[in-house]
């Protein structure tokens, strides 16, 4: 299922219900039929979203690191990581942040 994130700031934003309830809940929000992310959370959401992503980049660049120490060869791969996932709800937190604007899904 698609989950629609709105808000008068940025252009409706979709994704998997899966990796939205996971976004959400980084943000210290069930996902639940309907939410909001209020205008007065966004500096905490936004902060909450960038340390979860920094704690991501971090644990992967140890990973890569420690198999080309233990490989000799550098890692590839195409792993998409919470960054990538995480860069258009977090663009959109960031342009409602800026327009005082609320984020709503379920409506």
């Amino acid at each position: 299922m698609l989950i629609a994130f709105k808000s008068p700031a940025a252009p409706e934003l979709l994704m998997t219900e899966t990796l939205a309830q996971y976004l959400v809940g980084l943000l210290g929000k069930p996902l639940g039929v309907r939410g909001v992310i209020h205008h007065d959370e966004m500096e905490n959401a936004i902060t909450r979203l960038e340390s979860a992503i920094a704690v991501d980049k971090a644990k992967h660049a140890a990973h890569e690191s420690h198999y080309a120490t233990a490989s000799g060869d550098p890692l590839h791969h195409d792993a998409v990581h919470l960054a990538q996932r995480a860069f258009p709800l977090l663009d959109m937190m960031r342009h409602a942040q800026k327009q005082k604007a609320d984020i709503l899904w379920g409506v």
